[in-house]
């Protein structure tokens, strides 16, 4: 059976083990590793000069990338991209157009009271069905309700939580959590950012790690800070959560699970491949990165797996009733080769 608990964050993988894992996963980022990944981040969010920007302005260019990039979940990135080009992304000047003068319903009043909006395009519908002709949310032309409902919600953030100010709310997250002699002082400050987003309405930690690691990374400069926890910031999907359990780690580290909440949890895949990754020094790589680069590590093994990367250990390539039989694999001879679905029968 799976396991109900985990070993500990610190026992995590040993000896052979970590030097078994350390090796595969370095393999890995030579086989699929993008060294130009950082500076092709800083060169993306280079023209918002977020800090040169008053808060508001800041926070609208800011709103719009968030609430785009995180438009892409529960669909093929493609059809995401599609059905966006051509029927528009959330914007902060329209949801902001769309609650002016609005005073019927009151889950549009606050970031607080929008929590149970529960509005459901397919079947039009919502938890206060008095209000909804005159309510905003059924007129957004998004993918679904639940987005529609994701982009009101993080507005709602930005303009409550953070105050309008989503660059000072950051600055001021990270400081608060900032204690220096902390052995776990950038999980504190990754903690500070991420548990209070988890409020936004239809966002995961899978998804909140992703678009804040590349958000981080490369508006961060000049604060060392965003730049810091930013790398540290891990976004498990299925592609990593299956490759660590093909390859044995999980195994390795007592830390057999199926994918879900568990893979953010003590010992759980983001513990794993953080352990890993005090093990590499990622400038490696590149002269320019961080000693200590877990996004970089992560992405490797997602561009290793994924279908629109190296396609090689996924679903599609490997029976998973049965030990991995790709011989072509660079990786073939050197890894477990666990059968994914033993977990499952397990």
């Amino acid at each position: 059976m799976v396991r109900a608990a985990f070993k500990s964050q610190q026992e995590g993988l040993a000896g052979g083990d970590l030097a078994y894992a350390t090796d595969l996963i370095g393999a890995v980022c030579v086989i699929a590793g993008a060294p130009a990944y950082l500076d092709s981040l800083i060169e993306r969010f280079r023209p918002w000069r977020v800090r040169a920007l008053p808060p508001q302005k800041a926070s609208a260019v800011i709103y719009d990338w968030l609430a785009r990039s995180m438009s892409f979940q529960g669909i093929s990135d493609e059809v995401a991209r599609n059905y966006m080009d051509d029927h528009g992304a959330p914007t902060w000047a329209d949801i902001e157009a769309s609650l002016h003068g609005q005073g019927g319903c009151g889950r549009l009043q606050s970031f607080w009271q929008f929590e149970g909006c529960q509005y459901r395009k397919g079947e039009g519908t919502c938890s206060a069905m008095a209000h909804i002709s005159n309510c905003p949310l059924p007129r957004q032309p998004f993918r679904n309700g639940n987005l529609n409902q994701l982009a009101y919600s993080l507005y709602f953030f930005v303009r409550d939580v953070a105050q309008g100010d989503l660059v000072g709310w950051v600055d001021a997250q990270l400081a608060d959590a900032d204690v220096a002699e902390a052995p776990d002082r950038l999980s504190r400050m990754a903690t500070a950012i991420v548990t209070p987003l988890k409020g936004i309405f239809g966002v995961s930690d899978k998804v909140l790690n992703m678009v804040f690691a590349d958000f981080l990374l490369g508006a961060g400069r000049p604060n060392a800070r965003w730049a810091e926890v930013g790398a540290t910031m891990i976004a498990i999907d299925t592609l990593v959560h299956n490759f660590l359990h093909r390859s044995g780690m999980l195994r390795r580290a007592e830390a057999e699970h199926l994918y879900g909440a568990q893979c953010y949890g003590p010992g759980g895949c983001a513990a794993i491949l953080r352990q890993i990754s005090s093990a590499i020094d990622a400038r490696g790589f590149n002269p320019k990165f961080p000693v200590y680069f877990p996004r970089y590590i992560q992405k490797c093994v997602w561009q290793f797996c994924s279908q629109q990367g190296f396609d090689v250990c996924n679903g599609m390539r490997v029976d998973d009733s049965a030990r991995c039989d790709q011989v072509e694999c660079r990786l073939f001879g050197r890894c477990d080769r666990r059968a994914l679905k033993s977990l499952a029968a397990a």
